[in-house]
């Protein structure tokens, strides 16, 4: 990993009409971005094929056409868009965090996909609480999902909007050593308080993890309010709410945000600074109390089914699920001695 890493976050406007036009648009941008020189791209929440921005203005008896809409033009994972987005960035060499509606069968899920430079498909996570109005569209994600991985650009964890609000989730990411924090929100939300919101957000997960903290959110265009909305009282729940920002361990802007319309943010990252900021305070080192308080994460996958093995009783696995969920910390420095009487 190089010490200076060129990071972007793309602002930009969903394609409502054509759901094909939003993967073109992630596509233009990736190669922009590529031609740029940019090592990492990060993209707004469920960007793909568009946030169900409908749910927040309208009761659920009268989405239900919307709704399914999103249903037939959602991605699976892996499938078509992915294999798209990740041959973008091998071929452009780049980090790609795209947000997504994923369809896994009968159920949506608010997902973050990373690729890695080389277009490998290194993590596909799901949101574990949506929130209000999104409970309605998307399914819930389990602790699986909550993981940094290693990318050409360093260690690389992401969360999705309202997710930042979980202190532990953050913590889990934090504590798995995680260099650069990808946020993702929907933008064109709520108005200038969500946007604030998210700025006082990103910045303290910034200082409190020690991290570079890269967030994009969307963008609506006045048309495409309409065309959620016909009456223009509701356009003020679908407008503002726009931060696109890049974020130091020092807490500080990179560069100046992005709060309206479409764009690219590119900021350099001296990842030197995240040493310079955990020398002072490492919150999951020397700064930590890990015998005063420390997290338990269930990391296991949570199917709708488990095939028991042949002969066990519930008891039995009962017991050991228990066990293994004692054990598991979150940052796997729970170590096994041996005597050499063993």
């Amino acid at each position: 990993m190089t010490n200076m890493i060129r990071a972007a976050a793309a602002q930009l406007s969903p394609d409502l009409v054509n759901p094909g036009g939003t993967v073109t648009k992630v596509l233009g941008a990736i190669a922009e971005a590529g031609e740029k020189g940019v090592d990492l791209i990060v993209f707004p929440e469920t960007f793909v094929p568009w946030y169900p921005y409908f749910s927040f203005i309208y009761p659920p008896v009268s989405t239900g056409k919307d709704h399914v809409r999103l249903y037939d033009n959602a991605v699976v994972v892996p499938g078509p868009v992915t294999d798209a987005v990740g041959a973008a960035a091998r071929s452009h060499g780049i980090v790609v965090v795209l947000g997504v509606n994923e369809r896994d069968h009968g159920s949506l899920y608010n997902t973050q996909i990373i690729f890695d430079a080389d277009g490998t498909l290194k993590l596909a996570r799901r949101k574990i609480t949506p929130t209000f109005h999104e409970r309605m569209i998307w399914g819930q994600g389990d602790g699986s999902g909550l993981k940094v991985v290693d990318t050409r650009v360093g260690r690389v964890g992401a969360l999705a909007c309202w997710e930042h609000y979980n202190p532990l989730a953050r913590y889990a990411l934090m504590a798995q050593h995680e260099e650069i924090h990808v946020a993702q929100f929907p933008g064109s939300l709520v108005g200038p308080i969500f946007a604030e919101q998210i700025e006082v957000t990103i910045r303290h997960h910034a200082l409190e993890s020690g991290c570079f903290v890269v967030n994009a959110t969307g963008w609506l265009t006045p048309q495409q309010k309409t065309a959620i909305a016909a009456d223009p009282k509701l356009h003020k729940a679908i407008s503002g709410g726009s931060f696109t920002a890049i974020i130091s361990p020092e807490g500080s802007h990179v560069v100046p945000p992005l709060t309206e319309g479409e764009g690219l943010l590119i900021a350099e990252l001296d990842m030197g600074l995240i040493t310079k900021r955990k020398r002072m305070m490492d919150s999951v080192g020397h700064y930590a109390r890990p015998e005063l308080l420390r997290l338990l994460l269930d990391d296991r996958p949570a199917p709708a089914m488990q095939v028991l093995p042949f002969g066990s009783t519930q008891d039995e696995l009962a017991s050991r699920a228990g066990r293994e969920a004692e054990h598991r910390t979150v940052d796997q420095r729970v170590a096994v001695e041996r005597s050499p009487a063993d």
